[in-house]
């Protein structure tokens, strides 16, 4: 069933790196404190996601950030090492947290799963964004297919903030 607004983030295990190591967080404790954007993406280095989605955000983050927002994050079913390189290939330094979800036990929890067999991907997540408060979904912004970029940009987010 998927997530929506009014639901806790569930507390599944995200990877991300800490001083250059995987290290294995609860989703809950990651996601789960102050005002945190959230947005995924089906797949690292790929077209959409590396030319328009994530680009947006970090042109945007700066503003994101100034309307009380606390941490801005991406997540994808990626591994740590592949989420770690792609931001580091569009600079996203210390402005956007990369989260892996590696086996996509965050993505099925939330209810947002998507065979992309088709595009030779498998299992991924679909498009979204949400505004997390304390843990608890405030915003969620979805893209109709899971795959379009349109209403989970980082313009629409600074329009629902």
């Amino acid at each position: 069933m998927p997530i929506v607004i009014g639901d806790r983030i569930p507390s599944v295990d995200i990877r991300l790196m800490v001083d250059g190591v995987p290290a294995i967080e609860s989703a809950a404790e990651v996601l789960g404190r102050g005002q945190v954007v959230l947005f995924a993406v089906p797949g690292a280095f790929t077209p959409g996601c590396s030319t328009r989605h994530l680009p947006g955000y970090i042109e945007r983050a700066a503003e994101i950030s100034a309307r009380g927002v606390d941490t801005i994050a991406c997540i994808s079913v990626n591994d740590a090492f592949v989420m770690d390189a792609w931001g580091k290939a569009h600079g996203v330094a210390e402005t956007i947290t990369m989260l892996a979800d590696p086996d996509a036990a965050f993505t099925r929890a939330i209810g947002m799963e998507i065979d992309a067999s088709a595009f030779g991907l498998g299992v991924r997540s679909k498009r979204y964004a949400m505004v997390i408060s304390d843990g608890v979904v405030t915003t969620l912004l979805e893209e109709e297919n899971g795959l379009s970029i349109m209403n989970s940009t980082a313009e629409c987010v600074l329009d629902r903030l």
